[in-house]
């Protein structure tokens, strides 16, 4: 069951972060842009490593103050998550 949890968790963060990718080539080719609460909502709802990741390995979003705040954030309380379940609940 944990295997299968782990390669979910997985799978829907390397999504996020091709997503992250995905919007970095369109701004670079001028092209229809994934809206910003949408990759805001990927990374709260649990893809926030991959946001994270995408957004350093393509340099994107990087300038934003909304970027930079909530996805690290999202990830502290993601780790934060993880943590108390697998340890705190021991």
């Amino acid at each position: 069951m944990i295997i299968l949890v782990v390669t979910l968790v997985a799978v829907y963060n390397l999504i996020v972060f091709c997503v992250y990718g995905y919007d970095k080539r369109c701004a670079i080719k001028d092209k229809w842009r994934v809206p910003e609460k949408v990759l805001i909502g990927l990374a709260f709802l649990g893809g926030s490593v991959g946001a994270y990741l995408g957004m350093t390995v393509f340099r994107h979003k990087t300038k934003h103050a909304k970027f930079t705040v909530l996805v690290p954030l999202f990830l502290l309380i993601h780790i934060v998550l993880v943590v108390w379940l697998v340890i705190g609940r021991k």
